[in-house]
């Protein structure tokens, strides 16, 4: 057991080109020896029948002989010698004995009579006899007649019979060691053939670590699972090229973002470290300032947790919740706040809808979107709120009535960061975050979320999710 177990232990440790040789060599090697002992056996006992029926059918043939004959005294049978002589054949003996045991009639050719002992029986028998090195078939069956009574004995040698034997043994043999060759052979190959997509594979991943993630794997048209694993591989590489590049240009953006208020932060303390402690004008203004950009830092700081979370959030499971009030509730909240917005809200067709979300997440992608539409509202200072149902899903929409988007900013407003107008954006305390939090969470229910230049003004963001039907 500790030997096989070291065995185990040193095929763990081999390449896998080398196990998956070792396996299907094995394999191989095994299959051909169930097969070559099948064969070896079914041979044998074929030979084993050929042989039985060869001497019963002899048999057979000489007492049909011996009674159409009317053999009965020793005398006949020394006459019918001849036919014996005719039915003998290759190494066989047949002789007749009589009831003290003595031959009577004996024809041989290539087996000794000395060899086998005669010997009387009461039945047809049949067995088989080793003397040294050869190996002898006899079947004897009684003869009684009115005035004899003895025993008739064909006894065959099998030499020919163990020689074809031991041929195919030797052949057998023979054709072992070539299939053990063969099968480690064609296991090598076998595992060369299957291991050649890995191989790229493992190949692409270095020079990806050598040269950067625009490396890729090469794909072939056939449909296996090598093909789909380097597919699948593919596939991976791109999302995480796509994500470094993001989480890269996140960072560039946050650092950009957050060393504005703390190089204005260090200007003013650093003023004030130098003049201000005695000039009062000097240092309510440092000290507005700050506070100003302390806030910044905190919203910048905040947005960044509240994208966390966003990202974290995957495949919610929520329990489902009627929409139209919680709409209404936040769009009152926000109204109270801000006396100069006109919120018009068409929310008719959601009564009594329903949807799979949690109610903090669905308030804060409503905040996300109002607070976004009344940024960008200068003159009129409209926002409207619609509610549909379209092919069992819920469509909300809010639409402002600002300054809009061009549309070749529209394919980035949901990245991290992107602001359309940075100026702007700054003065109201933006960092271009909410968007980018707003998709994600909408994402992690299911739901879809999406930006249009409004009608004649503004821009339309429509946020549908699947709609909970009731059975």
């Amino acid at each position: 057991m500790s030997e096989w177990r070291q065995w185990r232990q040193y095929l763990s440790k081999l390449p896998l080109r080398w196990k998956l040789t070792v396996w299907s060599a094995g394999v191989l090697f095994i299959l051909f020896i169930i097969y070559a002992a099948v064969h070896y056996f079914v041979m044998n006992q074929w030979l084993v029948r050929q042989s039985e029926q060869s001497i019963r059918k002899d048999m057979s043939q000489l007492r049909m002989y011996l009674e159409e004959k009317r053999v009965s005294t020793p005398a006949d049978f020394l006459a019918s010698r001849r036919f014996m002589e005719k039915l003998s054949e290759t190494d066989q003996l047949i002789r007749i004995v009589n009831e003290q045991g003595k031959s009577i009639v004996v024809v041989s050719d290539g087996v000794n009579e000395n060899w086998i002992i005669p010997q009387m029986v009461d039945a047809p028998e049949l067995k088989y006899v080793t003397q040294g090195d050869d190996h002898f078939i006899i079947f004897r069956s009684p003869i009684i007649t009115s005035q004899f009574r003895g025993t008739i004995e064909i006894i065959n040698s099998l030499e020919a019979f163990d020689a074809l034997g031991r041929q195919i043994l030797i052949t057998t043999l023979i054709g072992v060691i070539v299939a053990i060759l063969m099968s480690i052979l064609g296991g090598w190959i076998l595992s060369r053939q299957l291991l050649k997509p890995v191989q790229s594979m493992a190949k692409t991943m270095r020079r990806i670590k050598r040269n950067g993630m625009q490396e890729r794997v090469a794909t072939t048209e056939s449909k296996d699972e090598i093909s789909d694993l380097s597919m699948v591989f593919n596939a991976m590489m791109d999302d995480l090229e796509a994500s470094f590049l993001q989480q890269k240009q996140f960072v560039e953006d946050a650092s950009h973002e957050l060393k504005t208020p703390i190089a204005i932060l260090e200007g003013h303390l650093s003023l004030l470290n130098r003049w201000g402690k005695e000039d009062p004008e000097i240092l309510n203004e440092s000290l507005h300032v700050s506070l100003q950009e302390v806030v910044r830092l905190k919203g910048i700081v905040q947005e960044l947790i509240d994208l966390t979370r966003a990202d974290a959030v995957k495949d919610q499971a929520a329990d489902p919740i009627e929409i139209m009030e919680l709409i209404q509730n936040v769009a009152n909240r926000v109204s109270v706040i801000h006396h100069e917005f006109r919120f018009v809200q068409d929310l008719s067709s959601l009564h009594h809808i329903e949807i799979k979300i949690a109610p903090f997440h669905f308030e804060q992608i409503l905040l996300i979107l109002l607070d976004n539409a009344m940024k960008y509202s200068e003159r009129i200072k409209e926002i409207h709120i619609i509610g549909q149902v379209q092919y069992n899903r819920v469509k909300i929409q809010v639409i402002d009535q600002g300054i809009g988007i061009p549309e070749e900013d529209i394919p980035h407003v949901f990245d991290r960061f992107y602001r359309v107008d940075k100026a702007r954006s700054r003065e109201s305390g933006g960092v271009g975050l909410g968007l980018s939090i707003a998709r994600r969470l909408v994402n992690a229910y299911h739901g879809e979320i999406t930006i249009e230049p409004g009608i004649e003004r503004g821009v339309c963001v429509t946020v549908q999710f699947p709609i909970v039907m009731n059975s």
